[in-house]
């Protein structure tokens, strides 16, 4: 609890405001959600600060909440409108690929965090235009070929593919470069966003951290390729029971025989690690086939066979290699002079362009009926339409 700046009580009283420009040089938006009042202030401190409060005009005092998510950039105004549990957030004067932000106030997501933390909790999640093809889960046990299967994969599609960079708390071993090899991060750092949700999957091996997060994840979309996560069962149960949409897929050997003349094939290892590695891959093989975690089972029996039928659950038999290049993903671009209001399940823009000799005026439709993902990740599938009149809306 706190109270609350005076201006902010005394514009409350004035009524909800929308993009507001202050002395101060900030920008300030209200949007009232039940008996919550949503405050957002923006700077040019690099920062775009949030104030969420339950605003009592008699008390002038206010509930601070957990901001969770990557806040966005400042940028030169904003204007909001409610879309059922979360608010848009139109950023003014940036970049076409970050002028779209949601702040979350009711998903699932926060009621968890909240349940979770025990405070208030708001999120932060950026919009995307259009979608982004579901990630691929591979799992099985050591020595079933599900490497070389990813590799056949990715070297047959180098553009459709790509493979997540995991968090560890270890150090940094020679010739790994961070970000590339790995995401090396403190251990307090990364209890703290395995806390907040941000992480898929975690374990701890000897002592440190690894993990896959949403982020990782959400990178590998941006770039337009397909994510890979190679995990074990028990984090594929962690995946699945997160909110990303992926596809499950075991890979499994044709029997424990063949598994283990497998492993003594290789020659890396010693009896006691064929033992160990053996036993282990008879649990997972276990779970993979009992539990309701998985998609798809694939038998690898013949690798060539195999990775046949892995392209085929991924839709990519018959695929031609050499396609025409892909059209660029497509952007909005929001001129400084907007405002924004809400028609059933689409955001109606009305933009206002000054030229030297005239001022253009045209509207935007963001659909935001299909929208997907969320907090911790992006908010993808928006669309979006120019149009000339809200005649054509009709």
């Amino acid at each position: 609890m706190g109270e609350a700046p005076a201006f902010l009580v005394d514009d409350l009283q004035d009524g909800p405001l929308n993009g507001l420009e202050l002395t101060n040089g900030t920008c300030k938006t209200t949007t009232t959600v039940g008996d919550k009042t949503y405050v957002t202030v923006g700077a040019d401190d690099g920062t775009l600060s949030i104030d969420v409060q339950i605003f009592d005009p008699s008390l002038g005092e206010w509930v601070y909440p957990t901001v969770l998510g990557t806040k966005p950039l400042s940028c030169k105004g904003h204007s909001t409108v409610l879309f059922e549990n979360r608010i848009l957030v139109l950023k003014k004067g940036s970049k076409p690929d970050d002028q779209i932000w949601f702040l979350e106030v009711d998903t699932e997501y926060v009621r968890q965090q909240r349940k979770k933390l025990g405070t208030e909790v708001v999120a932060w999640s950026k919009g995307v235009i259009g979608n982004a093809e579901k990630p691929i889960v591979i799992s099985g046990p050591s020595g079933v070929g599900k490497g070389t299967l990813i590799s056949m994969l990715m070297k047959e599609f180098p553009s459709m593919f790509g493979f997540s960079v995991s968090h560890t708390t270890r150090a940094p071993r020679d010739m790994e470069k961070n970000g590339v090899h790995y995401h090396f991060t403190e251990k307090s750092v990364m209890e703290k966003e395995i806390k907040n949700g941000k992480f898929l999957e975690f374990a701890s091996v000897h002592g440190n951290l690894y993990g896959t997060s949403v982020e990782a994840v959400e990178v590998v979309a941006d770039a337009g390729k397909r994510c890979i996560l190679d995990i074990d069962v028990q984090g594929a149960r962690s995946v699945k029971a997160s909110s990303l949409e992926a596809i499950f897929i075991f890979i499994c050997p044709p029997s424990m025989e063949e598994l283990e003349k497998r492993l003594r094939d290789r020659g890396t290892e010693t009896e006691e690690q064929i033992l160990k590695r053996l036993r282990n891959a008879s649990a997972e093989i276990e779970q993979g086939k009992s539990s309701n975690i998985f998609d798809f089972t694939l038998y690898n029996d013949n690798l060539e066979e195999s990775y046949e039928r892995l392209k085929k659950l991924l839709g990519l038999n018959g695929f031609v290699t050499a396609s025409p290049k892909s059209a660029a993903p497509r952007e909005i671009n929001l001129p400084m002079d907007h405002s924004v209001s809400k028609l059933d399940d689409k955001i109606i823009i009305n933009c206002i362009s000054s030229g030297p000799d005239k001022e253009s005026k045209n509207l935007i439709m963001l659909d935001v009926s299909s929208l997907k993902g969320g907090a911790p990740g992006r908010t993808r599938g928006l669309d979006f339409h120019v149009i000339g009149s809200m005649d054509q809306l009709s």
